[in-house]
């Protein structure tokens, strides 16, 4: 029996959550927002408390160039005293196709509280070739940090596969970009090929990472890579993938399309908390990108005898 039972969902209208709790005792909390216009920060000492926190906008788009459309899936991360915003965009051009021919930004904040002080940017997060790329995150091991990031590569069919790569700093990745996911099941592939949203765990003597495929509509669901700690995290040899997703849709308790998720911890740091993006109906009128009701939730998860993350939609963790 869980400990902590949030209300869900937390935040309305705010896809692609990312939780991050800090050593101050803070819950720090961003996403995107419908607009796709700006990158919004706010913070609680509870995970309840992030649906009424203030939100403070920290960045907003350009008008033209890069960084001037379609700004998706901010994550906040505290590296060696400082602050940084990993985020996605387009540009607003001559195309439609151009909004979606994203890549990925930087930006640094060297204040106590990244709700404070100055954004500086950092720049496009440069890969090995340009192509559409979203949605990076970052962690370190063993004293090396690394990457984890979707991108398109022309030479294979669909939308997004998963790369890792070491880093210099914060921004700059070296060396070459490892392959260790790409779309091959069936329920990776509706609508869309699709891997994207990484999210790492390391736990067990295991790195894991979540990650979510097919299109954002009901179909939306996330699969499970796991390596060794000890292994060569840089070998696509390394990793195995879940054959089954760990988390989709459950209609008996309407979540619909559940992915894009976060990790973090409960209030007293004894329970392991999903953050995670979900909508409450399933029929969708157009776009699903362009439904706004995608909502942040938090569920407790536990673990099983093998040291796996299991991720289980239960009627008492979504309370309405």
């Amino acid at each position: 029996m869980v400990k902590h039972v949030y209300n869900n969902p937390i935040v309305e209208q705010r896809a692609d959550p990312w939780v991050y709790k800090h050593s101050d005792g803070y819950y720090y909390f961003t996403a995107s927002v419908p607009e796709y216009d700006r990158i919004e920060l706010r913070r609680s000492k509870t995970i309840q408390g992030l649906n009424v926190a203030e939100q403070v906008v920290v960045w907003r788009r350009y008008e033209t160039g890069p960084m001037s459309a379609n700004i998706w899936a901010p994550e906040l991360h505290y590296i060696q005293g400082k602050w940084y915003i990993y985020f996605a965009a387009g540009r607003n051009g001559e195309t439609n196709e151009d909004r979606f021919d994203h890549r990925m930004y930087v930006l640094e904040n060297d204040s106590e509280n990244p709700l404070e002080g100055s954004w500086s940017e950092k720049g496009q997060l440069k890969t090995n070739w340009e192509s559409f790329s979203l949605d990076a995150t970052t962690f370190e091991h063993n004293g090396f940090r690394y990457l984890v990031w979707p991108q398109r590569d022309p030479n294979i069919k669909g939308n997004s596969n998963l790369y890792i790569a070491l880093m210099e700093n914060p921004w700059t990745i070296t060396g070459q970009q490892i392959m260790i996911s790409q779309p091959e099941f069936d329920w990776e592939k509706i609508g869309y090929f699709v891997n994207e949203g990484p999210a790492v765990l390391k736990r067990n003597g295991k790195i894991f990472i979540t990650y979510s495929a097919s299109a954002t509509d009901h179909h939306y669901c996330m699969g499970l890579l796991v390596a060794d700690e000890k292994s060569d995290l840089l070998s696509a040899a390394s990793w195995t993938k879940s054959e089954e997703p760990v988390l989709k849709t459950n209609e008996d308790i309407q979540i619909y399309g559940p992915g894009h998720n976060s990790f973090t911890v409960s209030e007293d740091g004894t329970e392991d908390v999903l953050i995670f993006h979900a909508r409450n109906y399933k029929e969708i009128e157009g776009n699903p990108l362009n439904d706004p009701n995608r909502h942040m939730n938090a569920i407790i998860f536990g673990w099983d005898e093998r040291g796996f993350p299991v991720f289980d939609l239960q009627e008492e963790q979504i309370v309405k």
